[in-house]
C-alpha cells in the first residue's frame, strides 16, 4: 500500500516497460539457491547451497536504492544519508565495544528515529557481520515518509528480519518504539519544523521525567534536539549492578550548538546533557557532504555509560579539513570521507590525545550564568512646560478623566472626581516653580504638601507624575521603594554571560565595577546556561598582509588596466 505497487503497475503498463523491465531481472540469476537439474535445491553435508543469500540480497536492494537516490540527487538527502558518513558513524558508536562484540553469540540492539530506508540500520548491521559473523544486530526504526518506509521494511523482509519492528509514524508525536536499546543512530532532518507535532509534543514534556522531552522544547522552527531528547531516551538504562547502558550517534547541523540563550529550551536541553555527562565527543564534517545542502554538519556522539576516562569531560574533534573531492558532484554534494579519513577520525576519537584537531573540555567549560546587572534608579525633578506635557503620555493619568460606568449621572461624576485629582497635581506642580529636587522622596513630599487632604491621589497617579517630571541624573540620589530598597533603572539594566569556572563576584569586580561602582547583580534573574561555540576553539588568526604588499598590487593593478586602456584606444 505504501508502494502504491498497484499504481505504478499500471503506469509501466501505460508506458510500454513492465515487460522490458521484467526481462531485466529475468536475465539476473536471483534464486536464493543453487539448484540442480530437476529443479530441486543443491544440497551438501545435509545444508542447501545458497546461491544469493538474503543478506546478499539485503545489499542489492540497497545498492539499487543507494543508485536511485544518487541520480534523483536534488532530494536524496531527504531520505539517504551518504554512506561513508553513516560508517564513520558507525565506527565511533562501536568502538568502545569492539571487545564485548567479538565474542561467541553476542546479540545487540540498535534504533533509529528518522531510519528513512534503513541505510543506517542496514551499515551498522554489515558492520557488525564483518567484526564477528556470530553476533547478531536486532534493528528498530521508524519512519514518516511512506515510501521510505516502505523501502525500509521491504529491505528487512530481503535481509531475513522480521519487519514488525520498523514502524510507521511520527517518532515525535506518535512513538511507537517501547523497547530499550543498545544503539540509537540517526539523521533528522535539518531545521525541520515541528508545528504539526506540537500539542503532543507539549503534553509529552509536561510529563517531566516521565517523559521524553521533560528537559524542555527548542522553538518551533527547529526539532533537531527533540530528536536528540528522543533518542536519549530509548537507551538502556544503566541498573544496580552496573550493567547495561547505551550509546548514540546523531547528525545535526550548525543550529543546536548554540542557539537560544539561558533559560530557552535549546539551552534547558543541552544543560541536560552536560549537567548529566552525556556527551562524549562532537566531530565536526566538512561542508558540502550531503546531497541537498552543504551547509556545516556536525557528528555528536553520547551515552549514558561513559568509559572512566571520559567521564566529566567531553571532547571537540575538527575534522572539516579531512576530505577528498569528488569527481563528479551529486548535488551538494562535492565531498566525501575516504577510508583512511573514517580511520583518522576514528583514531582520534579513540586516541583522546589533545593536539590541533582535538580537544578536551570539561562540561562545566561551556556552562555560564547569565547575570542581571542592575543600576539605581536616580533621577531629578524640576516643574517646566516641557516636563508638564509628558504628562499627557502617561495613561494612569489619562485614565483620570474616562470611565466605565453604564450610569451617565455616575459616569460624569467619575470623570468630574478625576478633573478635581488632576487640578490638584498640576497646582502643586506649578506652585513649585523653578525648585530642583534630585531626591524623589522630597519631590514627592513636596508634591502632597500643596494638595488638599480631601483629594486622593492613587499610587499608580503619583508614579505617572514623577515619571513624566523625572529626568535621569547621575548626580541624583538613588530612587527607593516603601522598603528602603534601592530600585534598579530598567532603561540601565544590562545582561553578562559570566563563565561557571569564574566566581560572579570576581568577574564584577573586574569587568563591572571599575566603570560603574553603584552597579549590582540581581541573584533572583540570574539563569545558568550552556552553549558549545566550536569554531571559536578551533580559530586561528591569519595577520593580514603588509601593507607594502598591497600597495605592490595595486600598483601592478593600474599598469595592467593602463596597459589595457591603451590597447582600446589603438
Amino acid at each position: 500500500d505504501k508502494f502504491k505497487f498497484s499504481a505504478i503497475i499500471d503506469d509501466l503498463v501505460t508506458a510500454g516497460i513492465l515487460y522490458t523491465v521484467l526481462q531485466r531481472f529475468k536475465d539476473i540469476d536471483l534464486d536464493p539457491y543453487k539448484r540442480n537439474a530437476d529443479g530441486s535445491v543443491l544440497v551438501l553435508l545435509g545444508q542447501p547451497v545458497e546461491n544469493v543469500s538474503n543478506l546478499e540480497m539485503g545489499y542489492i536492494y540497497e545498492e539499487l536504492i543507494r543508485k536511485f537516490a544518487e541520480q534523483a540527487n536534488e532530494t536524496a538527502g531527504e531520505h539517504f544519508t551518504p554512506r561513508e558518513v553513516i560508517r564513520l558513524m558507525v565506527n565511533l558508536l562501536f568502538i568502545e565495544d569492539n571487545e564485548v562484540l567479538t565474542k561467541q553469540g553476542i546479540v545487540r540492539t540498535m534504533y533509529d528515529s528518522c531510519c528513512g530506508t534503513g541505510g543506517m540500520l542496514s551499515v551498522a548491521e554489515r558492520f557488525l557481520m564483518e567484526l564477528n559473523p556470530n553476533a547478531q544486530l536486532k534493528v528498530y526504526g521508524q519512519e514518516l515518509n511512506p515510501g521510505n518506509y516502505a523501502l525500509c521494511k521491504a529491505d528487512m523482509l530481503i535481509k531475513g528480519h522480521g519487519s514488525e519492528n520498523i514502524y510507521f509514524g511520527s517518532s515525535l508525536r506518535d512513538d511507537q518504539m517501547t523497547n530499550k536499546v543498545d544503539y540509537c543512530i540517526s539523521n533528522p532532518p535539518f531545521g525541520v519544523d515541528w508545528s504539526k507535532d506540537y500539542k503532543d509534543v507539549m503534553a509529552e514534556s509536561e510529563r517531566g521525567a516521565a517523559g521524553r522531552f521533560g528537559p524542555g522544547t527548542p522553538r518551533k522552527s527547529d526539532g533537531s534536539l527533540l530528536f536528540l531528547l528522543h533518542l536519549l531516551s530509548k537507551l538502556k538504562p544503566i541498573d544496580e549492578a552496573g550493567e547495561g547502558g547505551g550509546r548514540l550517534a546523531i547528525v545535526l547541523n550548525g543550529s543546536p550548538l548554540f542557539t537560544g540563550s539561558a533559560g530557552s529550551g535549546e539551552s534547558e536541553i543541552r544543560k541536560y546533557i552536560f549537567e548529566n555527562d552525556l556527551l562524549e565527543a562532537i566531530i565536526a564534517l566538512p561542508t558540502d557532504m550531503f546531497y541537498n545542502t552543504g551547509i556545516a554538519t556536525y557528528v555528536w556522539i553520547l551515552s549514558n555509560k561513559k568509559n572512566p576516562m571520559r567521564k566529566g569531560k567531553m571532547a571537540l574533534i575538527n575534522g572539516v579539513e579531512l576530505y577528498q573531492s569528488m569527481r563528479k558532484s551529486l548535488g551538494s554534494k562535492r565531498k566525501e570521507l575516504s577510508d583512511e579519513h573514517i580511520q583518522q577520525i576514528t583514531q582520534m576519537y579513540g586516541d583522546m590525545t589533545a593536539s590541533d584537531t582535538v580537544k578536551f573540555f570539561k562540561n562545566e567549560d561551556f556552562g555560564y550564568s547569565r547575570i542581571t546587572v542592575e543600576r539605581p534608579l536616580r533621577l531629578r525633578f524640576q516643574v517646566t512646560e516641557e516636563q508638564l506635557e509628558q504628562l499627557n503620555n502617561q495613561s494612569a493619568w489619562n485614565n483620570l478623566l474616562k470611565s466605565k460606568k453604564k450610569d451617565e449621572e455616575a459616569k460624569k461624576a467619575e470623570i468630574e472626581k478625576g478633573q478635581a485629582v488632576q487640578n490638584a497635581v498640576l497646582a502643586s506642580l506649578k506652585a513649585m516653580g523653578d525648585t530642583v529636587y534630585t531626591d524623589r522622596a522630597k519631590f514627592l513630599e513636596a508634591l502632597k504638601k500643596g494638595i488638599a487632604k480631601d483629594v486622593k491621589v492613587s499610587g499608580t497617579v503619583a508614579k505617572a507624575v514623577w515619571s513624566a517630571i523625572g529626568v535621569q541624573d547621575e548626580n541624583a540620589e538613588p530612587c527607593k521603594d516603601s522598603k528602603g530598597n534601592i530600585e534598579p533603572d530598567t532603561s540601565l539594566r544590562d545582561n553578562e554571560n559570566v563563565p561557571l569556572t569564574e566566581s560572579i563576584e570576581d568577574y564584577m569586580k573586574r569587568e563591572v565595577l571599575p566603570h560603574v561602582p553603584d552597579a549590582w547583580v540581581d541573584d533572583s534573574k540570574t539563569v545558568v546556561g550552556y552553549e558549545i561555540p566550536f569554531t571559536r576553539h578551533f580559530y586561528v588568526y591569519e595577520p593580514p598582509r603588509a601593507l607594502e604588499l598591497i600597495e605592490a598590487d595595486l600598483l601592478a593593478l593600474e599598469k595592467q588596466i593602463a596597459g589595457f586602456t591603451a590597447e582600446v584606444l589603438g
